[in-house]
């Protein structure tokens, strides 16, 4: 299946190609020199060898600009710009030589004007060739020569236009296509990273419950029956949060977050204090502290060795920090500075909302992990709201 669905996306990419004006989209109108190319046929052009490596000349020079013009690095190449102005020196050279079916030349040359040549200098390019087609079949043929002036010039500006709007619109769905695999793969980065989130701290929390529940069990029965009923209850909510995470709808709540952390900790054999004040926050400020608490108090749990946790968050009207502190002997993350994967997927969700993470030791042989983000106040607490204190 993944072969066949290379197989049409590269299809797919063909066809579009394809479709789209290329070098020998411009080959066809080569048959204008079919008439100068008769002549010489039929011997009716003074000199025919001149006039035929004239024309051999045209048509290579031609050819050369025309298939280098849908490439922007080529199209701007002092080689393209040679061979443009050869051109030009050559239509003038045969429409002075021979004039009649020789003069066709100009909107050639006006057409790979047009296919060479971008603003800011097309106006210009534009207005050259024509005076220049006018000039000469004026002189050639009398007043009657301003039709090949104007079709010169409608050639150069129309060639320009279409190939211009082709380009603009061959931008436009590579970044349209660029941006629908970035957006493939945010979203895969947001989904990896909610089930490192969801699912760390969830098995943690079961496993340190169903550790205190076996050793309940045998001399407390109702307490190993609660510590039973919470792994039912983490596991249900875990479910919930894992369904709300797949279809990307979840909101953390901090204050959930913070019950569930305290929880976790008492159930560790690690004595929670948790302090809150500062104004209330908004959603996604709640959101994003809610992700810091339960990675924060995850690694306690599981790498600390810690027999205190402290969890303050504090605010003023423009910024929140969020404090998680330990007292253990091993680090609760890898390295100093942002540790593990959790953290280090929490340090990038910050940068991105405005605010910083950082992760390393404590003053007292502890770790300390510190989130600081903006906040917009809608009020402010007088005081602070103690929400567990052990």
């Amino acid at each position: 299946m993944a072969w066949l669905r290379k197989t049409r996306t590269s299809s797919c990419e063909t066809f579009r190609d394809e479709r789209s004006p290329n070098g020998y989209s411009l080959l066809p109108w080569l048959l204008m020199g079919m008439g100068a190319f008769s002549n010489l046929f039929q011997k009716e052009t003074p000199d025919p060898w001149i006039g035929g490596l004239g024309l051999l000349t045209f048509n290579s020079l031609y050819i050369y600009v025309a298939f280098r013009s849908f490439v922007k690095e080529k199209r701007e190449a002092a080689s393209t710009r040679v061979a443009l102005a050869l051109m030009g020196l050559v239509t003038c050279a045969l429409a002075l030589a021979y004039g009649d079916n020789w003069l066709l030349f100009f909107p050639l040359l006006g057409l790979a004007t047009g296919a060479a040549v971008r603003a800011p200098h097309l106006r210009r390019a534009g207005l050259v060739v024509g005076v220049l087609a006018g000039a000469v079949s004026v002189a050639h043929d009398g007043w009657g020569g301003l039709d090949i002036a104007y079709a010169t010039w409608i050639s150069t500006m129309v060639t320009a236009a279409i190939l211009s709007l082709s380009e603009a619109v061959r931008e436009l769905r590579a970044a349209r296509e660029e941006l629908a695999r970035r957006a493939v793969e945010q979203e895969r980065l947001r989904f990896s990273r909610d089930l490192h989130d969801l699912l760390g701290h969830t098995l943690s929390v079961i496993v340190v419950k169903s550790e205190a529940a076996r050793r309940l069990a045998a001399g407390d029965v109702e307490a190993a029956q609660a510590q039973l009923n919470d792994i039912e209850a983490v596991g249900r909510q875990a479910l919930t949060e894992i369904r709300e995470a797949v279809t990307g709808y979840r909101r953390g709540s901090l204050s959930t977050e913070l019950d569930r952390a305290v929880s976790a900790l008492r159930a560790a054999g690690i004595e929670p204090a948790v302090r809150r004040l500062g104004p209330p926050l908004v959603p996604q400020t709640e959101a994003l502290l809610g992700w810091v608490v339960r990675e924060a108090v995850t690694n306690v749990v599981r790498h600390s060795g810690a027999g205190h946790c402290e969890i303050v968050v504090s605010g003023s009207g423009e910024r929140v920090r969020l404090t998680v502190t330990d007292d253990g002997g091993k680090p609760a993350g890898k390295t100093e500075g942002v540790g593990g994967t959790g953290l280090k997927g929490l340090a990038e969700r910050l940068t991105a909302a405005g605010g910083t993470l950082t992760a390393g030791p404590g003053p007292r042989n502890g770790f300390v992990v510190t989130a600081e983000l903006p906040v917009e106040s809608r009020g402010l607490v007088a005081e602070a709201v103690p929400l567990a204190v052990g």
